[in-house]
């Protein structure tokens, strides 16, 4: 399998395999979909949605504890030892291998395991927001791939990702969102709210109804995250909504980061940031610049909703003396 050579420690920053990858993100995404919809299905609405989503572990990914009556439950993408482990708090587990396999086949064992742990579950079997993708899982073979070295190395570009959001997270203290992975479009996201109400979202992602949108977007944001589509190795993305005057055409940041008009985001590719000679100073620049974009351009009262800059984590020191000029 073709590497591209990087500049950076590989180890660390990890190239995508150039091949083996685009099919076994198709299939995980479902297989990260399944997983997702048992959680909503579990857990009280919370604003956002933020009651659905999987966070960055240290051997893959997690729902965290589900409530199941007056026990918990959870599951867990172990991209080490490449299964899935379902737990729960009264000590029983059980345990799947992640290998080629049908969307079906995966939907079908890990549907048996919940109703064999007393933790029978209904989900609605239609795929969300990808584009041309409408079978059920219950009879989606098509998606079928799990090439291990590949998801791993994505998923250790998730982990040094979701590290240097937790340092972008940090600078700011109004309304933010977890640093979490969301399974609809398959990426790790971090978003920060002005404090005043957006005009209601005008929708339009597959199988999902106007009111989905409505909820996420009901508060103005800055949001940012790390989608493995839109480029080879994928790239981080910022987009502010509603989007104010002036943002397109403000500075982007590093070298390699510009405006995509076709998707109305800051793009930034993700071999740009792994190819570096310090990928988190270059990751947090473009965090911060396309921040700036939508707050300065949005009018956000950033003396209220910034932290102290004298002391914002993830700054150089030149950073810090130009903040307090």
């Amino acid at each position: 399998m073709a590497i591209s050579q990087p500049a950076h420690d590989d180890a660390v920053w990890p190239a995508l395999l150039a091949d083996g990858w685009p099919d076994t993100r198709d299939t995980v995404h479902m297989w990260s979909q399944i997983v997702g919809k048992i959680r909503m299905a579990n857990t009280p609405v919370v604003n956002h949605w933020w009651n659905v989503t999987l966070y960055v572990t240290t051997t893959g990914l997690t729902t965290s504890p589900i409530p199941y009556g007056d026990r918990t439950f959870q599951i867990d993408f172990d991209f080490q030892d490449h299964r899935l482990e379902i737990g729960t708090s009264d000590g029983e587990e059980r345990s799947m291998k992640l290998e080629p396999r049908t969307v079906a086949d995966f939907y079908d064992e890990v549907m048996t395991h919940l109703d064999e742990l007393g933790l029978t579950t209904r989900i609605w079997t239609t795929p969300v927001e990808v584009p041309g993708v409408d079978a059920p899982f219950e009879a989606d073979v098509d998606h079928a791939s799990y090439n291990a070295e590949a998801m791993n190395r994505f998923w250790r570009s998730l982990v040094q990702s979701d590290r240097v959001f937790h340092q972008f997270r940090a600078r700011f203290v109004g309304k933010v969102s977890p640093v979490h992975f969301f399974w609809g479009g398959f990426d790790l996201a971090v978003t920060r709210f002005s404090g005043r109400t957006a005009p209601p979202h005008p929708g339009g992602a597959p199988h999902c109804g106007p009111q989905v949108m409505h909820e996420a977007y009901s508060h103005e944001v800055s949001s940012a995250g790390y989608w493995p589509g839109g480029g080879p190795e994928g790239a981080y993305y910022s987009y502010a909504y509603p989007e104010p005057p002036g943002y397109r055409e403000s500075p982007a940041g590093p070298a390699g980061a510009s405006f995509r008009d076709d998707l109305g985001e800051f793009i930034l590719p993700y071999e740009v940031v792994r190819g570096a000679d310090d990928p988190d100073a270059v990751l947090l620049e473009f965090l911060q610049a396309t921040y700036d974009a939508a707050a300065n351009n949005g009018n956000w009262d950033r003396a209220a909703l910034d932290a102290d800059k004298g002391s914002l984590p993830g700054l150089s020191a030149a950073e810090r003396m130009a903040s307090r000029r």
